[in-house]
């Protein structure tokens, strides 16, 4: 479905759309503009994936007149763009309201006004029963998206709007891999939040598949989440140790905002939620459209009984966990 066709990547810059920029041009597609509000990171990307297909917008989804010019034409756009990291967020709260909910809406009304195909939101794991500004911006972010679709009602437009939601994308940027390698490296305390500690984990690659895979089936109104395994905190610094040898630790506590685990699905979501080979789809309870989905008949009822949390699912073995950081590119 992404031949020939025209794409936006809001964020674009950043781990996940760079990535997705990459996997985007080896599939024959028409262009990729990557708009973001980061210019030098931009002329970055360009000179390293010189591509002629590639089009850079300096700009920020705050900006509705920007966005609306660099839609025009546009087939598919992926909304990536958010700010993300949680104790920034806690002290600057409304600067993630601006971005996070209102530059969403902005994408939602500039995909309505030129007619974009499909646009997908880019979630997190966070936004479930959230416990930080973070969270509580990108749950708005999935509603803003999933009630979106309302406006096919109208018979006016034809965008179709779907959300994904995932864990952490280890050895991202930001993530806490680079940093814990980093201090291993300088000789520094490896600082620790909470021994018990465990999250989602998702490689970028299988993070892309999720991503396209979901684009390609989406009908409208839900949210997707992969089937994910997790890792604890204790075995991931564990992995590096014996990757890079021994260091000194802190334990620090956790941080404001932060939680002990996370959950991709709540348990008050499970009633109208369904398993679709390796991914389960939510299901908007609101949606009133009766509209035919590609993957109905793969539908399963889910079998969880409790909350999708990152305690409960199964975890991914040291052995396996070194293999993944390995693959890692902060090496």
């Amino acid at each position: 479905m992404f031949e020939g066709k025209k794409i936006l990547i809001t964020g674009g810059t950043g781990s996940l759309g760079h990535a997705l920029t990459r996997r985007l041009l080896k599939m024959k597609v028409d262009t990729v503009r990557i708009f973001s509000r980061n210019e030098n990171n931009q002329v970055r990307m360009e000179s390293e994936l010189k591509d002629e297909r590639l089009r850079f917008f300096v700009g920020d989804v705050r900006d509705y007149p920007r966005l609306v010019r660099a839609l025009e034409d546009v087939d598919i756009v992926f909304h990536a763009a958010a700010l993300k990291h949680v104790p920034v967020i806690e002290y600057n709260p409304f600067e993630a309201i601006k971005t996070n909910i209102i530059g969403t809406q902005n994408v939602v009304n500039a995909s309505l006004e030129n007619n974009v195909d499909i646009a997908v939101g880019v979630g997190t794991d966070k936004s479930v029963s959230p416990l930080n500004t973070y969270g509580a911006t990108k749950l708005l972010m999935e509603k803003l998206f999933v009630t979106a679709d309302n406006y096919l009602d109208s018979k006016k437009y034809k965008t179709r709007f779907i959300a994904l939601r995932y864990g952490n994308v280890l050895g991202s940027s930001g993530s806490v891999v680079p940093k814990f390698i980093e201090q291993i490296k300088n000789k520094e305390k490896l600082t620790l939040t909470d021994p018990r500690m465990t999250r989602f984990s998702i490689t970028m690659e299988e993070a892309l598949d999720f991503i396209l895979e979901s684009t390609r089936i989406g009908s409208g109104s839900e949210i997707f989440v992969p089937k994910l395994r997790a890792y604890s905190i204790t075995d991931l610094k564990d992995s590096l140790i014996e990757m890079f040898g021994k260091t000194k630790e802190e334990y620090i506590g956790m941080r404001a905002g932060e939680k002990l685990h996370e959950a991709l699905i709540s348990q008050d979501e499970l009633g109208y939620t369904y398993e679709i080979d390796d991914k389960y789809v939510i299901l908007n309870p609101f949606n009133t459209k009766k509209s035919k989905r590609s993957y109905e008949k793969k539908m399963k009822r889910v079998k969880l009984t409790r909350s999708y949390s990152s305690d409960l699912a199964e975890k991914i073995p040291k052995n396996e966990l070194k293999k993944i950081i390995s693959k890692s590119g902060f090496l």
